[in-house]
């Protein structure tokens, strides 16, 4: 015990001999420096960002949280440039101003005014610009026409259906010699040239109904049908032998006109003939059978429809015998 007590006492000697042998500065430095009596811990130096109630707000404002998170300012500025390589232009040959990209572009329509309009008829550009021209058919339905347009030269099959067409020309298909049918339903057609069709000798179907036609040009022989329903057709519109020579006629519809009297002599192929709601009265003895011979049998003709007229068919019984069946009318 008397050790213990005796090295203290000497390690107290020994420290204050080390104090008084330092300079006086650093003897003041360490005394402030060593805690002093009731502090507890050391105080560090935290300068002014110590964090107490009386400060709280002033370290951490919140009332411009918004202004903080504002990154619009900056956002990089995009600009928006053409596409299009940029072509280097020496200074001493270039005399236009650089072109600057419009911030609205704006796109035009086609018209069909120009060159391609200009081109030649015979090639089928005009009418195929409006038209749809699928191999040799050409349909132009619907499209507001007032004439027919001119048509390729390979043309076979033409539709022009619910149109304003009024007049039909003679130039109209001339050259056109690979036409098989035509079909003009529903237009304005009042006219009709009388060479209009007369050289369209590959014509087979011939396609009119819902006009106003008053009467029938010259057809060409190898016709098959013949469709005029709906019409201002009257009889002497019609030319007496118009039908003697279309040794292939077979089907032959004139419904809903003005006729007065059954047009004839009629074809010998013909398989069926419409007349109803006309204004035919009477009938020749002939215009369907030959009535010198009582024994012929005219088996193809099938379809004869007179209904719609004032005639009353059991005062012509002649006219009907060689038939394979009556005619559809008034026997009354």
């Amino acid at each position: 015990m008397r050790l213990l007590a005796f090295l203290s006492l000497l390690a107290l000697v020994l420290q204050e001999s080390a104090t008084a042998s330092l300079p006086r500065k650093e003897r003041k430095r360490r005394e402030e420096q060593m805690p002093r009596e009731g502090d507890s811990f050391e105080v560090l130096p935290l300068g002014n960002d110590v964090l107490n109630p009386d400060n709280y707000g002033e370290v951490i404002d919140l009332s411009n949280y918004e202004e903080l998170t504002d990154y619009g300012d900056q956002l990089p500025e995009v600009k928006v440039t053409s596409f299009a390589p940029a072509t280097r232009i020496s200074p001493a040959k270039s005399t236009t101003a650089p072109r600057t990209p419009s911030s609205n572009p704006t796109m035009t329509r086609p018209t069909t005014a120009g060159p391609l309009l200009s081109s030649q008829p015979n090639h089928g550009l005009p009418t195929c610009l409006v038209c749809v021209c699928l191999g040799s058919s050409v349909y132009c339905d619907d499209i507001d026409l007032e004439d027919i347009p001119p048509l390729p030269r390979r043309t076979a099959y033409l539709y022009a259906r619910f149109n304003r067409i009024s007049r039909i020309r003679a130039e109209d298909f001339e050259g056109l010699t690979k036409l098989k049918r035509i079909d003009l339903s529903s237009n304005l057609i009042s006219s009709i040239d009388n060479d209009a069709f007369r050289l369209l000798h590959a014509l087979q179907d011939l396609i009119l109904p819902e006009n106003q036609l008053e009467a029938l040009p010259v057809l060409p022989s190898g016709i098959e049908i013949l469709d005029v329903r709906q019409n201002r057709l009257r009889s002497s519109g019609i030319q007496p032998v118009a039908f003697r020579a279309m040794e292939k006629l077979q089907f032959l519809y004139l419904s809903d006109n003005l006729l007065d009297s059954i047009p004839g002599p009629l074809p010998l192929s013909l398989r069926s003939v419409h007349l109803q709601n006309n204004l035919i009265e009477t009938m020749q003895r002939d215009v369907f059978c030959d009535p010198e011979e009582h024994k012929y049998t005219r088996r193809q003709l099938e379809d004869i429809r007179l209904d719609g007229n004032p005639i009353n068919l059991s005062l012509f019984p002649s006219a009907y015998f060689c038939l394979p069946r009556l005619p559809i009318g008034r026997f009354i």
